[in-house]
Parts: C-alpha cells; sequence; structure tokens
C-alpha cells in the first residue's frame, strides 16, 4: 500500500469514498505543490546568490527543472498505473501539455493588468500587488491545474491500466465485462449445438445464433399459436 492509499484509508468514513474516487487528482495537486516548492527554492536560491543581475535567468532554470521534477513524480506516482505510449511520446506530449498550461496560467494576469487595467498609476501599488497575486497564483495556477491534470489523462497517460495488468483484468471482472462475454459464447454455443443436432444448414455465414432465430421464426409461421384468433 502506498502513502497515498494509507493516508486515504485513515481518513474518515464519510469523506474516504470521495478521496477514494478521486485519489488521481489528489496526487497530482501534492505533486503540483511539490514542484512549487522547488520552483520557488530553486528560482530565490539562484537569483539572491549566482544569477542576482539574471533573475529571468533563474526563472526559466528553475522553470525547467520544476517541469522535469513534474514529470518523473506524475509518470511514478500520480498516474503510476497508467500509460498506453511509448516513453519518448509520452515526454514530448507531456512538455508539451505543461508548456500550454504556462501559457494559460498567464491569462488571468494578462485581462487583469491589459483589460481591467488593475495597474499604477490607475490603482495603488498595494492594490495592483494584490490583483497580480490572486491573477498569477491563484485564477492561474487554479486554470493551469485543471487544464493540465484532464489533458495528462486525456492525451499523455491515456490508458487507465497500461502498467498494470492486474488491475486491469480486475476492473474488467468488476464492470461485467469478461462475464457478459463468457455468458455469450456459451449461449451461442448451446445454440449451436441444437442447431447441429438438427441437422438445419442455412448456410456458411449465418452464426448459430442467427440459424437458430431463423428456425424459430420458420416454425412459428407454420405453426401459428392457436390462441391468437386469425383476422377476418
Amino acid at each position: 500500500m502506498s502513502f497515498a492509499d494509507a493516508t486515504i484509508a485513515r481518513l474518515p468514513r464519510q469523506i474516504r469514498p470521495l478521496a477514494e474516487r478521486h485519489h488521481e487528482l489528489i496526487k497530482f495537486a501534492i505533486v503540483g505543490a511539490t514542484t512549487f516548492v522547488i520552483d520557488m527554492a530553486i528560482f530565490f536560491s539562484l537569483k539572491l546568490t549566482i544569477l542576482e543581475p539574471k533573475p529571468v535567468t533563474a526563472k526559466i532554470i528553475a522553470g525547467i527543472v520544476a517541469v522535469i521534477a513534474s514529470y518523473i513524480l506524475n509518470r511514478e506516482w500520480s498516474f503510476r498505473d497508467r500509460g498506453g505510449r511509448e516513453r519518448h511520446h509520452e515526454a514530448l506530449l507531456f512538455f508539451g501539455v505543461s508548456g500550454i498550461g504556462v501559457l494559460l496560467s498567464m491569462v488571468p494576469l494578462w485581462f487583469s493588468s491589459y483589460v481591467l487595467m488593475l495597474r499604477v498609476p490607475m490603482v495603488s501599488l498595494a492594490v495592483e500587488n494584490i490583483a497580480d497575486f490572486v491573477a498569477a497564483y491563484i485564477i492561474g495556477n487554479l486554470l493551469q491545474m485543471a487544464f493540465r491534470f484532464w489533458a495528462f489523462r486525456r492525451f499523455v497517460f491515456p490508458e487507465e491500466f497500461a502498467r498494470d495488468p492486474e488491475k486491469a483484468l480486475e476492473s474488467a471482472l468488476t464492470s461485467g465485462g469478461v462475464a457478459e462475454a463468457l455468458e455469450d459464447g456459451f449461449e451461442a454455443r448451446h445454440l449451436g449445438d441444437d442447431v447441429i443436432r438438427s441437422g438445419v444448414d442455412l448456410g456458411p455465414n449465418v452464426t448459430p445464433l442467427r440459424r437458430s432465430r431463423r428456425r424459430a421464426a420458420r416454425q412459428l409461421d407454420r405453426h401459428p399459436d392457436p390462441r391468437i384468433p386469425k383476422s377476418s
């Protein structure tokens, strides 16, 4: 049992089912918080030391390290059972989705700055800083998080149990798909045996189920139910 599963098992009974249904989202949020701390730590470490005159370079380096850490943590923890793509294709899609997410996170800040005009001298410096924080770090991050979570599940890691065949088999048995297929096969086999015993041959392209249905229809035409009155 993983750390996240053990934590969910200790939750109150009322919210445990909700946490179990959305365990991937919870793990994804934890990874997001972790990479945010990594980004901030590296940025300020570089900005306050060797890259003091180059804050943009420091932010680029911090962002690259954070994205790489995000890929490893999401692949090996948040979506550890998911897969379905070649490793290089998966990584390319991951970084592409992450890049789109960064652009989306900038939209609220752009809207706040250039549409609502929450900039000095239109507003005070305090209002500008609060608006920037809310737009960039709250609304922007939530927008980016929602998009990345959806895109990762839909495009990057599309198959739910691609890396865990045992869970895939368990899910199939639980959903009833295998049981229904076995039941249909059992029924079709017995219908085929009935047709073979009857000696009826309706052609090579007709399945035993179709043969049995056609035979029953012909018998009904020859011997209609006497309880049904004939129309005058």
